[in-house]
């Protein structure tokens, strides 16, 4: 299926249901939920998924596990998708919160067979044995690191989703202690507890997940240059530490991999 609404085949009783859209550049899906769990693959582009609690960037060619009944919001940045809507009844391993996934290649020959079903497929036969492999496949994925939390308390999650937005590695701890009306010491403690990490290591992470959009278009020494970093090696060297492959891996052509 191809461009349907979830809402027009949502009440098919199939355990999974394939859909395959394309979306303009840009577009923003707004704040939403489905009573299925989503699988969502991105074929081409970037898409940035938010919830309550983090923010997913998901690179060309992966996808993102989102659970049944999550508010969540996807920015698409040149994306044509390939989802599994899947009931929750089928799918008791699901992740509790949003993970970024490889696809390999029998995963992803698997989707595109599957958005050509008829909403109402044969259970049997090839159409059910695809399904049934889909979601074993699925299941054997591994998380892939391309995520920040978002803190619980509005005003550290305000903060947070700000710098998201715009990136500056020229923000401090101070600046946001002051902004917080709290000692540079108290304001560190709070956003330790809540997101686990300082807020200097996680500016450091949003400004790498920033990166991955940004290589759709600009070259490596483009970004590390927007993003505030002193050269392109270090910007490199970063991003394979956070990511486990190099800023190059996203460049224009090089989604695959």
């Amino acid at each position: 299926m191809k461009n349907i609404p979830l809402d027009d085949v949502d009440h098919l009783d199939r355990a999974v249901l394939p859909i395959g859209t394309d979306y303009a550049a840009g577009q923003v899906l707004d704040w939403h939920e489905h009573r299925r769990a989503q699988f969502l693959y991105g074929a081409t582009g970037v898409m940035v998924v938010d919830t309550a609690d983090g923010t997913w960037t998901v690179p060309p060619e992966r996808a993102v596990l989102i659970p049944a009944a999550t508010p969540h919001r996807v920015r698409m940045l040149g994306v044509s998708t390939r989802s599994l809507y899947v009931e929750p009844g089928a799918v008791p391993w699901w992740p509790a919160r949003c993970t970024v996934v490889d696809v390999p290649p029998l995963l992803r020959e698997l989707l595109l067979a599957a958005v050509e079903f008829t909403a109402d497929y044969s259970l049997s036969g090839r159409e059910g044995a695809i399904a049934t492999l889909l979601l074993h496949e699925i299941a054997a994925r591994s998380p892939l690191p391309f995520h920040v939390g978002i803190p619980a308390s509005g005003d550290l999650a305000a903060l947070c989703r700000e710098y998201l937005a715009a990136p500056d590695a020229a923000v401090t701890n101070t600046d946001w202690a002051a902004r917080s009306a709290r000692s540079e010491r108290a304001f560190t403690r709070r956003f330790r507890a809540e997101t686990g990490e300082s807020p200097a290591v996680w500016r450091s992470r949003a400004r790498l997940l920033a990166a991955v959009p940004l290589l759709r278009t600009a070259t490596v020494s483009e970004v590390s240059g927007r993003l505030g970093y002193g050269s392109p090696a270090a910007f490199t060297a970063a991003f394979t530490r956070a990511f486990g492959m190099p800023p190059s891996r996203f460049t224009a052509g090089r989604g695959r991999g």
